[in-house]
């Protein structure tokens, strides 16, 4: 049987449509997916709307509509950016679907509870309604926020907890034995920074009336719904059939053993909810008796122009203009080459141009067009490749989850057979020693297309049929000059 691959992406708030951000993650995760598929595992690449949270109800009173309607609205937009964006989800899971999300959240509590994991106390905290977080005073930046930037409420009710200090050690052993894979170290480092400090218990419901009706009803409390993260992470496992489709569930969410070709469990988030996803999720996994994820990687943020993007600074990005003006892969190129993979980066459209310019119209693809216009010239059949294989360096790169320095690695293939055409001059060859050079260069493009796949996948494609053979003319530029490449707002 394949080695299986669950991977997935963060469960986004639907109180907006996507930013760049989002854009920025799926890609990711959606190059991650093609890889594996390509290495010949079974993948199942999957996401989800949050939809049972205080944020969400707000954004809808603000824009005077119904909740519902809103929720209808917006989880329509994020399903159909997915594909907009082509990214090739395998399952979309709602958390407001009653039919095959609530089951599933309520049983993942019930479970929980059997284990003496949850109980009932008075709490006071000071509450994120943008992270749907409480924080401690000593968490906040000048009596704000972290993540917003906004003072925090205020929140004294009766509500459940989740009895995450009794899971310390068991999370702490699983990251430090790297059971659980935290992706980069500097993420990791900061989870069990935040582990040593003592876990504390955490909320996992509000009231009925807080929650203004909105959320998964609490088991045996009709006063009560669940928390938002509780009932968020459990899409991950009611995407691929948790409580109604068991051989499904099973197939990609079992326990799983160390090794370069087991059977993984992936999540693809922001380094703003690492510890719900690598600390609380784990805890909540542990006392259900479920299954743990083997990896976590963990991506930072998109500043634009070095700032953080912002309405009031009018520098916001719009993910869906950027791809209607430039192309959907060349942005993606961008987002995965130029962003770092597990730190912050920045777009600015002078440097789009700069590197649309330089990696693709005059790289990638001037190589394609003037390889296949010599090969044209030069007539009769080419051979075709050997297998195609990725190799070991570019391997190593993506089991290490740095997709930015695979895609420098693929940019190192491309001026390597450019420095070799201009060593060989084939233009200036003939007869059988231009054939054997030409065929060197025909071969390696084969080899870059294949390498990507991952990254571009529309772009490898007509590289590798058009490189094919027998018989090779010359190529419609792939990427074509952009009329200025300084391209500023």
């Amino acid at each position: 049987m394949k080695p299986t691959y669950f991977l997935s992406t963060a469960i986004p708030y639907i109180n907006a449509k996507p930013h760049l951000g989002h854009v920025l993650e799926w890609m990711q995760a959606d190059a991650m997916a093609r890889y594996q598929r390509l290495l010949g595992k079974d993948v199942v690449f999957v996401s989800g709307s949050d939809e049972n949270s205080l944020k969400n109800v707000r954004a809808a009173e603000k824009a005077g509509v119904d909740t519902q309607a809103w929720l209808d609205e917006y989880a329509a937009e994020f399903k159909a950016a997915y594909a907009e964006f082509g990214i090739e989800l395998d399952a979309f899971r709602r958390s407001s679907d009653q039919t095959h999300h609530w089951p599933g959240v309520q049983e993942l509590w019930r479970r929980c509870d059997a284990s003496g994991a949850i109980y009932k106390k008075t709490y006071q905290g000071l509450y994120c309604v943008g992270c749907e977080a409480f924080y401690t005073p000593d968490e906040l930046v000048d009596g704000k926020c972290p993540e917003h930037l906004v003072e925090p409420e205020v929140v004294e009710e009766e509500n459940y907890f989740f009895k995450l200090s009794a899971y310390q050690d068991q999370i702490k052993s699983l990251i430090e034995s790297n059971e659980l894979r935290i992706i980069s170290d500097q993420f990791r480092q900061e989870m069990l920074g935040f582990i040593d400090q003592g876990l504390q218990d955490f909320s996992i419901s509000r009231s009925q009336d807080r929650a203004r009706g909105v959320g998964v009803p609490v088991p045996n409390d009709e006063t009560q719904v669940m928390y938002v993260w509780f009932d968020a992470l459990a899409v991950y496992m009611t995407s691929i059939g948790w409580n109604f489709d068991e051989a499904n569930w099973g197939r990609y969410w079992h326990p799983i053993t160390s090794g370069a070709d087991q059977d993984e469990i992936v999540h693809v988030i922001g380094k703003g909810i690492n510890r719900f996803h690598s600390v609380y999720w784990i805890g909540m996994l542990l006392a259900a008796g479920l299954p743990t994820p083997t990896t976590v990687s963990v991506h930072g943020y998109i500043t634009a122009n070095g700032q953080k993007m912002s309405k009031s600074l009018g520098n916001v990005i719009d993910p869906f203009e950027l791809v209607a003006q430039y192309g959907l892969e060349p942005v993606r190129y961008y987002l995965l080459k130029e962003i770092p993979t597990h730190s912050d980066g920045d777009f600015n459209y002078d440097k789009f141009g700069e590197v649309y310019t330089a990696d693709l119209a005059n790289g990638l693809g001037n190589l394609c067009s003037r390889v296949a216009k010599l090969a044209e010239k030069a007539g009769g059949n080419w051979a075709a490749s050997p297998q195609l294989e990725f190799g070991a360096a570019f391997k190593d790169q993506l089991a290490a989850w740095q997709l930015d320095h695979a895609l420098k690695w693929i940019v190192e293939q491309i001026s390597q057979t450019d420095q070799f055409l201009s060593e060989t001059k084939p233009w200036t060859q003939t007869g059988e020693a231009q054939r054997q050079t030409l065929q060197t260069a025909i071969d390696r493009i084969r080899v870059i297309a294949f390498h990507l796949q991952p990254f571009l996948p529309a772009t490898a494609e007509t590289i590798l049929q058009h490189f094919a053979g027998p018989e090779l003319h010359a190529l419609t530029p792939l990427f074509p000059r952009l009329a200025d490449p300084k391209v500023s707002k």
